[in-house]
C-alpha cells in the first residue's frame, strides 16, 4: 500500500489539464473541477495556495500533468543567473508547492524581431503526455522533452546536444527545426501549441510574411504539418493556401466530424482547413471573411486573419477572425461551421454568423456548454450566445483588451483582460458577475484549472488559487 501511494504521482490524475483547453477538441470548458474559487487575495495572499515567479512576459498557458507544471515565458526571471539575456523558456514547477523544477532555454534567432520579437519568450502552450512534453519555441523548432529534466542524471536522445545540461535544465528528446527542414520563415514569432493524437503531432508552421509585410519569403514552404511524436519524423506536410495575410500564430485541434477523424487548421488566409490526419489531404475548406473584404497593412482593412483556436463540438467548428493586437480593434466574425461537408464548403456551411457591428476582431478561443457559448473580442466584451443559433444572451463589458480566452468550470465563467482583472461570472442565460479580483499584473493568458485549485499566469506569476 505505501508503494501505491507513493508512485501515485507518476500516472495522470483524472483531473489534469495537459494542452491548452484541455483536450485536442479545445472547448474551453472543465468538466471535472468542483468547488472552484470565487475569492482570493493577491496582495494579502488569502485564498492563495502558492506564487511562482516567471519572466516580464507570459504568453504560454498553464498545462498541468503528473504532477507537473508547464508555463511558456522569457528569460528575464534569471532562473540560473548564468545565462543572461533574452531567451524563451519553458518553466516546469511542482504541482505540490510551486517549487521550480526546471527549464528549457532557447536562444533568440539572429534574424531578430522579423522571426523573433524581443522579450515575447515561448508562447506556445505544451502538449504533455506519458513521460513526454511537447512545444514550439521561439527559433520556430517543434520540441519534445522529458518530463523529468536534467534531474534523473539521464540525456534521453536521439537528441544529446543540450547547451545547457545542468540538474534544472530540460533533458530535450528530439528537435524538429521548421526553418532548417523545410524553409519556414515565422514573421515576428511561431507560437502554435501542438495537438497530439494516435502517436501524431499537428502543428501551424508560422510560415508568414517578410519585415515589409509585403511578400512571403518562402512562398513553398507548409503551413500545416504532421509529425510521428516518437521519432520527430516529418509524415506529411500541406501548403495549398491562399495569400498569406500577416503571421501564422494559431492552434490546430482534432475530432470526429460526420464520422470521420478531422485536423481542423486555422491558415493564414482567414480560411479554416479541415485535412485527413492519415495523409494530410482535404476535407474541406471554409473562407471566415465576407468575399468583399479586403486586407490592408496596418489592419485597416476587412479581411482578417484567424488566430483563435477552432473549437469542434456537436460536429461543428467555432472560429472567429482577427488581427495582430498591436494592429487594433475593428469589425469580426465569428463562425458556426457545418464540419460534415466536404470541398469548399463556404457558400453551404455556415450554421449561424455573427458580425460587422455585432463581433469584433479576437484572439480568443470559445467555450460551450449546456447550449451557451462564450466568446471575448479584442474590444473586451464577452458575449453568451445560444450554440444552436447565435442569438445574444447577454453582452459584458470588461473594459479592458482580452487576449486570452473564458473558460468554464464548476458552472462559473472566468476571464482574464490587460488590466490584470480575472472577471467570474455565473454560467447563465442571464448574466451575473460574481466577482472580479486584480491579479497585480496583466493576465494575457486564461486560467487552468487541475486536482482542486485554479491556475493562473499574469505576465510574471503564476498563481495556485484554492480560495478564501
Amino acid at each position: 500500500m505505501i508503494r501505491l501511494l507513493v508512485f501515485c504521482p507518476l500516472v495522470a490524475m483524472a483531473g489534469d489539464w495537459p494542452t491548452w483547453g484541455g483536450n485536442n477538441q479545445r472547448n474551453m470548458v472543465n468538466q471535472t473541477e468542483k468547488n472552484m474559487p470565487i475569492t482570493w487575495d493577491v496582495e494579502s495572499g488569502t485564498g492563495i495556495k502558492w506564487t511562482a515567479d516567471l519572466g516580464s512576459q507570459s504568453y504560454g498557458n498553464p498545462v498541468i500533468y503528473k504532477g507537473k507544471i508547464l508555463v511558456g515565458t522569457n528569460n528575464e526571471g534569471l532562473r540560473d543567473p548564468e545565462v543572461a539575456g533574452d531567451k524563451g523558456n519553458v518553466m516546469c514547477f511542482s504541482e505540490a508547492d510551486g517549487s521550480f523544477l526546471w527549464q528549457a532555454i532557447h536562444d533568440k534567432l539572429s534574424a531578430g524581431r522579423v522571426n523573433d520579437w524581443p522579450l515575447q519568450g515561448v508562447c506556445s502552450t505544451p502538449f504533455m503526455d506519458g513521460d513526454r512534453a511537447y512545444y514550439v519555441s521561439n527559433r520556430c523548432e517543434l520540441v519534445c522533452v522529458d518530463l523529468e529534466g536534467f534531474a534523473d542524471g539521464e540525456n534521453d536522445g536521439p537528441y544529446t546536444q543540450e547547451k545547457y545540461t545542468g540538474k534544472q535544465h530540460a533533458d530535450i528528446v528530439w528537435v524538429y527545426d521548421m526553418i532548417e527542414e523545410l524553409g519556414v520563415f515565422p514573421h515576428n514569432l511561431a507560437t502554435s501549441s501542438p495537438a497530439l493524437e494516435d502517436g501524431v503531432i499537428y502543428l501551424v508552421t508560422g510560415n508568414g510574411v517578410d519585415e515589409g509585410h509585403l511578400n512571403l519569403p518562402s512562398p513553398r514552404s507548409p503551413s500545416f504539418i504532421a509529425v510521428d511524436a516518437k521519432t520527430g519524423e516529418l509524415k506529411w506536410e500541406y501548403g495549398d493556401l491562399g495569400t498569406i495575410l500577416h503571421g501564422q500564430w494559431s492552434t490546430p485541434s482534432f475530432g470526429v466530424l460526420g464520422g470521420k477523424k478531422q485536423a481542423v487548421f486555422p491558415g493564414g488566409d482567414g480560411w479554416v482547413y479541415a485535412l485527413n490526419p492519415d495523409d494530410g489531404k482535404l476535407l474541406w475548406k471554409f473562407d471566415c471573411n465576407p468575399k468583399d473584404s479586403k486586407w490592408e497593412l496596418g489592419g485597416f482593412g476587412t479581411r482578417n486573419n484567424l488566430i483563435s483556436t477552432p473549437v469542434i463540438f456537436d460536429n461543428q467548428v467555432f472560429i472567429g477572425v482577427g488581427q495582430d493586437p498591436e494592429h487594433g480593434t475593428g469589425i469580426g466574425h465569428f463562425y458556426a461551421i457545418d464540419g460534415t461537408k466536404t470541398g469548399d464548403v463556404t457558400a453551404t456551411a455556415a450554421k449561424w454568423h455573427r458580425g460587422n457591428d455585432d463581433f469584433g476582431r479576437t484572439m480568443s478561443t470559445a467555450a460551450i456548454a449546456d447550449g451557451l457559448l462564450y466568446i471575448t473580442d479584442l474590444d473586451g466584451f464577452l458575449y453568451c450566445l445560444d450554440v444552436k443559433t447565435g442569438n445574444l444572451f447577454w453582452k459584458h463589458d470588461l473594459f479592458s483588451a482580452v487576449w486570452g480566452s473564458p473558460v468554464i468550470i464548476d458552472g462559473k465563467v472566468y476571464i482574464g483582460d490587460e488590466d490584470g482583472d480575472v472577471c467570474i461570472l455565473k454560467h447563465s442565460k442571464e448574466l451575473k458577475v460574481l466577482n472580479e479580483i486584480n491579479m497585480g499584473s496583466a493576465v494575457y493568458t486564461t486560467p487552468s484549472a487541475a486536482n482542486g485549485v485554479l491556475y493562473i499566469a499574469t505576465r510574471n506569476k503564476l498563481f495556485a488559487i484554492t480560495g478564501g
